[in-house]
């Protein structure tokens, strides 16, 4: 799907700034074809055959709704989730014989602030990475937005600019809006941690950034 992603982020990046001049463009296009199709004679043909014209009309629609709907319902359909924020465990209490297992602190929360790849693929709020327990992440999600997409997952990347094959894949999207908790798979190390990802995976998109500070 590469070719797809390549694709979308041209269109976001060239065409849709210019959605309005373009969209009309279109119209006055749409026109001038409907009177040319009138003038030439090509909507009584259709009607001459008018089993060739449903065929034609069947198989376009077949093919062009479940794909529109699939890639266009996004731009309408929001989820919203309110969870409440993970509690950290409190630090693991002091030895108490010479040979035990030392207790450590838990490792200071980090958080980022999201920005869209691009104006079409806008982005807001906070995550946070948080360690709840020895070895135990999460990352909250707090007055989060961004826009809806076919294949939306979340990544933990090391690099700060976004979506890296060496981030930790927390799963799909729980929601576009709201307030929220994703938890790091079990023995996830994220000390490398520089950014958290909201990347569509089916086209190789990258939707939203936020990099960690601290």
């Amino acid at each position: 799907m590469t070719f797809l992603g390549d694709l979308e982020r041209f269109i976001a990046e060239n065409l849709y700034p210019n959605r309005v001049p373009i969209g009309t463009g279109l119209a006055i296009v749409m026109v001038v074809v409907v009177i040319v199709a009138w003038r030439r004679g090509w909507f009584a043909a259709a009607r001459r055959h008018p089993r060739r014209t449903g065929l034609v009309i069947a198989l376009a629609l077949a093919i062009g709704l479940p794909g529109g709907w699939y890639l266009g319902s996004p731009l309408f359909i929001r989820t919203s989730l309110n969870e409440p924020a993970p509690t950290a465990a409190a630090p693991s209490a002091p030895p108490v014989a010479p040979d035990a297992t030392p207790g450590s602190d838990l490792a200071a929360p980090r958080s980022g602030t999201f920005a869209g790849a691009d104006e079409f693929h806008f982005g807001s709020g906070t995550a946070t990475l948080i360690e709840t327990a020895p070895g135990t992440w999460t990352v909250r999600f707090e007055n989060f937005s961004v826009r809806n997409g076919p294949d939306l997952f979340v990544y933990v990347s090391p690099d700060p600019a976004g979506y890296d094959d060496a981030g930790i894949d927390l799963g799909r999207l729980k929601a576009t809006d709201g307030n929220f908790n994703m938890d790091l798979p079990a023995g996830s190390d994220p000390g490398g941690a520089a950014s958290i990802v909201i990347w569509c995976k089916q086209f190789a998109v990258q939707f939203a950034v936020a990099p960690l500070e601290g």
